[in-house]
């Protein structure tokens, strides 16, 4: 296993949940802080990924454009109350670009769309969970294209958001809301959540049914042409 996959687990899964607890303790606005530590921790993995070459300047701006196109994409649909099509573009980038890019798109599209919805204690929460979608997307079907199949996708994102990404959203609340926490209590907010989950589910499995042809594939096309990001050159 290369370092900068090794560096990538581990911040997923131990550095940032441990800052996102710890955050949440603090008294006053705290968001703000954990936002931006979440911001510089996710960093760090995806420009370790470039430690054995120089990072081209076309892959950034592409993950710069794909977190517009889904911070977008989020404001687009804001009207249809918890229908998300955001994790889908997210997941999207995931696919064709690995789980890392994935990750960072995620983050920092849902950091960049609460300008326009508003910061709060859920923003670092988003941002983890977000860049959870894409980080699974990539770590699934990244490098397998004859999986990418539109109707397969649209399963997968629909699991994925109501048995994985909505609970991660939904951990915020448990954390930040609740004045004493048990187990009874966290169920309670679990299943809650569960229609609400039901309902960014169907936008993103929807979403990536109608996208997987139009942009994925043409996400791979630009990959191949320009060599942007290749599984062996770092990524995970």
């Amino acid at each position: 296993m290369k370092k900068s996959t090794l560096f990538s687990i581990l911040t997923i899964f131990l550095l940032i949940p441990a800052t996102l607890y710890f955050g949440s303790h603090i008294k006053g606005r705290w968001y703000y802080l954990t936002s931006t530590l979440v911001i510089i921790e996710i960093m760090l993995p995806f420009f370790a990924s470039f430690e054995s070459r120089k990072p081209q300047s076309r892959e950034l701006v592409t993950l710069a454009v794909m977190a517009a196109l889904a911070t977008a994409s989020r404001v687009a649909f804001a009207f249809i109350p918890y229908f998300k099509a955001i994790t889908a573009v997210i997941m999207i980038t995931g696919i064709a670009f690995g789980p890392q890019a994935g990750f960072l798109t995620g983050a920092i599209s849902a950091f960049a769309s609460n300008f326009f919805f508003s910061q709060g204690p859920w923003t670092p929460w988003q941002m983890f969970a977000y860049g959870f979608a894409g980080f699974w997307a990539g770590l699934v079907f990244y490098g397998r294209q004859k999986w990418c199949r539109p109707w397969l996708l649209g399963v997968f994102g629909f699991l994925s958001i109501l048995l994985i990404v909505g609970p991660l959203l939904d951990c915020c609340t448990v954390f930040t809301v609740l004045s004493k926490l048990t187990w009874a209590n966290a169920l309670v907010i679990f299943g809650r959540g569960v229609p609400v989950n039901l309902i960014h589910g169907l936008g993103c499995g929807v979403t990536l049914m109608v996208l997987t042809k139009p942009l994925l594939y043409k996400l791979n096309r630009i990959q191949k042409k320009y060599g942007m990001m290749q599984k062996e050159e770092g990524n995970l």
